[in-house]
């Protein structure tokens, strides 16, 4: 973009008033149980059965993005009923990671960083604060078994003899790599740190793109180390820009900066913005995919505008000189999201963000909304409304 139009107004008192709202309603239907991934109709249903699991049971990827809405609304208003659904929550993962259920998965550090790293952060002195410490300690360990070192990635996806997942990473990962720089600095083992920097920097290399897009995966020969090919999984095409994967990037990328001082991610989460930016249509609400705008006859993903807002706002805190022109392009697409994105009432719909899309190519979740579509829409809500607040990443 060559020019950047004036920021735009960030009304969040009423956009967080009707969220909490919504919370509290889910906590009231879902008690200790998951909603599934995406909504029908913009209503949740449980997390159906599957073979060893019962309904709304804690599996997948995405149940953390559930209590780690919890605990955002307890540290914005104190209410306790907040923090005791979301410690229910802590307990059932810390149960997760001990009996080995449903580990295979990078996505552990989304899991355990938004559902027991947080209380370590809120809940200092409450023993049950140490209870989810442990457990996401425990759950850093079993992240680390899925690191490759002649590669210097952790595998994504699958048991780690699995031919057909052997050396893919994606750029989701990124947003895992918090869980293992919390779990360097509560231990002061440097493994977690090193592999957090190896992984990144093979990210930087591989997943982004010399035009500025990124693959939403990458694979890599495991047995050499070789770099082999990208392609997608949930994108329109192996060369198109998956807009969700390009929104982890700009958070992703931030994030790792923050964390290993590698200016080299800084750089990288300024292209992935840069990208991003230039391919919005005229509400500044991405498509599913960047190879689409204006006129085209696909689905929105406000969920990559949200995670893409959360990523900006974490990019102007990391480069000031920049700072201003990052935060009045989060503040234009958060603006766009509460005016033409949202439910009218808490009352219309279970999720708080509408018009999200999980996997188009597979027809999951599609025109839907998302629990971390709604998670990263209440972060950037956060982040707006309290400039000084920082989230758990």
């Amino acid at each position: 973009m060559t020019t950047s139009p004036p920021t735009a107004r960030v009304d969040t008192d009423r956009a967080i008033a009707q969220v909490l709202a919504t919370i509290r309603a889910n906590i009231a239907a879902f008690g200790t149980r998951y909603p599934d991934d995406t909504t029908r109709d913009n209503r949740y249903d449980l997390r159906p059965a599957v073979p060893g699991f019962d309904e709304g049971a804690n599996r997948g990827w995405t149940t953390s993005f559930w209590p780690g809405m919890q605990w955002i609304a307890f540290d914005l208003t104190g209410d306790a009923d907040f923090r005791d659904a979301a410690l229910a929550h802590a307990a059932d993962f810390g149960r997760r990671v001990r009996d080995e259920e449903d580990l295979d998965t990078h996505d552990l550090g989304f899991l355990y960083t938004l559902s027991c790293v947080a209380p370590t952060r809120l809940l200092a002195d409450d023993e049950r604060a140490g209870d989810a410490r442990a457990a996401a300690l425990s759950a850093a360990e079993h992240l680390m078994s899925r690191y490759l070192p002649s590669a210097g990635v952790i595998q994504a996806w699958g048991n780690l003899a699995d031919p057909a997942q052997r050396g893919r990473t994606i750029i989701d990962s990124l947003m895992n790599m918090p869980l293992l720089t919390w779990a360097g600095e509560q231990t002061d083992d440097p493994r977690f740190g090193e592999v957090v920097a190896r992984h990144t920097t093979e990210l930087r290399r591989h997943i982004l793109r010399p035009d500025g897009s990124t693959f939403h995966t990458f694979y890599w020969d495991a047995a050499t180390g070789e770099p082999l090919r990208g392609a997608t999984e949930q994108g329109a095409f192996d060369d198109s820009c998956w807009a969700r994967g390009q929104a982890w990037g700009i958070y992703g990328f931030a994030l790792n900066h923050r964390a290993t001082g590698d200016d080299s991610l800084l750089a990288a989460s300024r292209t992935c913005a840069e990208y991003f930016l230039s391919h919005l249509p005229a509400d500044d609400v991405p498509y599913w995919d960047l190879v689409y705008n204006d006129g085209a006859e696909a689905p929105r993903d406000s969920s990559a505008g949200a995670i893409a807002v959360c990523g900006l706002y974490e990019l102007a805190a990391a480069d000031p000189a920049n700072a201003e022109r990052w935060r009045a392009a989060a503040d234009r697409i958060l603006a766009s999201l509460i005016a033409r994105y949202t439910p009218a009432e808490a009352a219309d719909a279970d999720t708080v963000l509408l018009h999200s899309v999980y996997d188009l190519p597979k027809n999951v979740g599609v025109d839907e909304g998302t629990l971390w579509g709604d998670y990263f829409y209440f972060e950037a809500l956060a982040r707006a409304a309290r400039p000084d607040w920082r989230p758990v990443w």
